[in-house]
């Protein structure tokens, strides 16, 4: 059996396993009373229901959803434990996780093409590095980052304040002095500043991994853990990568630009000291298209009206992120990637974010996107950055344009995690489908 065959037979394996689980489970209540299935069915009901409105509600509402959504399987284990049901619940819930392990398998993403290519490069002479103390919670000092690199020979600049200082005129200052390589320790909206400035003079860019996500050099195949090894791509066992750089409205960008949703998300004044809260508190009004501009996205031909979030990523991410949160497989390929999501309900949208369902999604690449709006500015979260620019906003990208030197012993680009769908594991396990593959 070759690679090709065995994903739809772990397909059908999960599937199978998934049966017998609900089987096991319905037997087992039926055994014992009606109303003891009945029960178990509107625990699981509840549960749904719950989480839905947890993230479709707000206030005393969704309080009270999380009450239930957690109390839900408590309550149902020990039902099924006064009723001596708890081996059987036990024997079904082994099932459901083996046929969670198999769908994996099935859903495990092949192998990705042959990454970048990497060109063998000298240390640089005068290289100048951006650092940002507050970046990543500490990790310039706890890493002791400015020191390590001005022993390899680099300038270092801290961006300690409390002004704001133009990240990006530094840059420019000291390619004028004479340095030939730019580096950045910071998050990923400082180093899309940097990016541009290294960009636009033909110098090669040093991404030190101390911001607290790293997408771009999680992309790049950089240590995200201890960023100081970041550092050994200035000395002598060093290759450069050629990647492609995002632009809009005149802004450079090295991740994504996100629209709608999101990006007001982001613009929340409470947005980084508390990410998760925030969104969750602007996902309802959003989500039912209650605030916020409308927007119209037009893509090589393709129009979409209303849609409640895009996403316009430097390079496309892997299917089903539609948060732009998971990976690029390559950052070279001279596209960029563009998904919006348009729901005509709340309940409808909170089964996209879930991935139950890909209606109203649409997933294309072009080199150029072109964002409208009724609104004669709209709010952008550019890497993760809260922007307002001028509509329509056109987003394109520059092939190639940005020389990365990384170190040739880094962790490399981790693979893909599966993307869990129920439909995509029915059309993997369809017998009609194998056999129009011969």
């Amino acid at each position: 059996m070759n690679g090709s065959e065995r994903h739809p037979w772990w397909a059908r394996l999960a599937l199978v396993l998934a049966v017998l689980g609900i089987i096991g489970l319905v037997s087992a209540a039926a055994s014992r009373a009606l109303w003891l299935f009945l029960v178990v069915a509107i625990a699981v009901v509840a549960f749904v229901a719950a989480g839905y409105s947890f993230l479709a509600l707000r206030g005393w509402r969704r309080t009270a959803s999380l009450v239930v959504a957690l109390a839900a399987p408590v309550a149902l284990v020990v039902l099924l434990a006064v009723n001596d049901l708890l081996l059987p619940l036990l024997v079904c819930a082994g099932l459901f996780a083996l046929a969670v392990g198999a769908g994996r398998v099935a859903l495990t993403p092949g192998a990705d093409t042959e990454g970048m290519p990497e060109q063998v490069v000298p240390p640089p002479r005068h290289p100048f590095i951006v650092m940002n103390p507050r970046s990543g919670g500490g990790k310039v000092a706890r890493f002791d980052l400015q020191a390590k690199a001005e022993a390899l020979g680099a300038e270092v600049v801290l961006l300690e304040g409390p002004e704001i200082i133009d990240v990006a005129e530094l840059a420019r200052q000291a390619v004028a002095r004479g340095a030939d390589l730019l580096g950045v320790a910071g998050g990923d909206g400082t180093q899309a500043l940097v990016a541009g400035v290294a960009a636009d003079h033909d110098v090669p860019l040093l991404v030190i991994s101390a911001g607290t996500r790293n997408h771009f050099a999680l992309d790049l195949g950089l240590d995200r853990e201890d960023p100081s090894t970041c550092l050994a791509a200035l000395g002598e066992d060093a290759v450069e990568l050629r990647v492609d750089l995002g632009v809009i409205a005149g802004r450079t960008f090295v991740n994504n630009a996100s629209f709608g949703a999101y990006a007001a998300a982001v613009q929340s004044p409470g947005y980084r000291e508390d990410k998760t809260r925030t969104t969750l508190e602007v996902l309802p009004d959003l989500l039912s298209g209650a605030k916020g501009p409308q927007l119209r996205l037009d893509v090589d031909g393709i129009v979409v009206d209303h849609p409640q979030a895009v996403l316009v990523s430097d390079n496309p991410y892997g299917m089903g992120d539609l948060a732009g949160l998971g990976r690029r497989a390559r950052l070279d390929t001279g596209r960029l990637g563009v998904v919006s999501v348009t729901a005509g309900s709340a309940r409808q949208a909170v089964g996209l974010l879930r991935g139950a369902t890909r209606h109203g999604v649409v997933a294309t690449t072009a080199p150029e996107v072109v964002i409208s709006s009724d609104a004669p500015e709209i709010p952008v979260g550019i890497d993760g950055e809260s922007v307002v620019v001028p509509t329509p906003v056109r987003c394109s990208v520059r092939p190639r344009a940005l020389r990365v030197r990384v170190p040739r012993d880094r962790p490399g680009v981790p693979p893909r995690r599966p993307t869990w769908s129920w439909a995509e594991l029915l059309r993997l396990a369809s017998f009609s489908r194998s056999g129009s593959a011969r």
